[in-house]
């Protein structure tokens, strides 16, 4: 019997290009925020977004463990976006503002990869669990 949980679906598939795109955007944002848009003296701090190109092979190849690890990594880009938002102006407001909108789609992408396949597998096991039962007594 083919493993159900090894083909993508329409919404795996949906949830790994969102976390891809966001992903990418956080990177780029990251790059031209830092080396171009609005640096902050040394341009250094464009290493951060070094973190994030790490999953990319993991989303790209469905691991789930990838999904579970980056919904808890974005959030130390959460809290950098809301901290220079509402501590900067300007253009860096903006930026961090747009940070912090990307780290949402992040999470929400991986939080709803990672309860979707679960449930996928869930409801593949239920149903493996049901064809190898014998039939009942008395009943044909």
């Amino acid at each position: 019997m083919p493993d159900v949980s090894a083909r993508p679906d329409r919404t795996t598939t949906l949830t790994r290009n969102l976390a891809v795109a966001s992903l990418l955007a956080l990177i780029v944002l990251g790059l031209a925020w830092e080396l171009w848009l609005a640096p902050t003296g040394q341009r250094t701090w464009a290493l951060k977004v070094l973190p994030l190109a790490v999953p990319l092979t993991g989303f790209l190849k469905y691991r789930m463990r990838t999904y579970r690890w980056v919904s808890l990594l974005v959030w130390l880009y959460f809290t950098e976006g809301v901290v220079r938002a509402t501590s900067e102006s300007g253009i860096s407001a903006v930026l961090a503002t747009l940070q912090v909108l990307l780290c949402v789609v992040l999470f929400t992408a991986c939080a709803w990869h990672v309860r979707w396949r679960l449930k996928r597998g869930h409801a593949a096991a239920q149903a493996e669990a049901g064809a190898d039962q014998p039939p009942a007594a008395g009943r044909p």
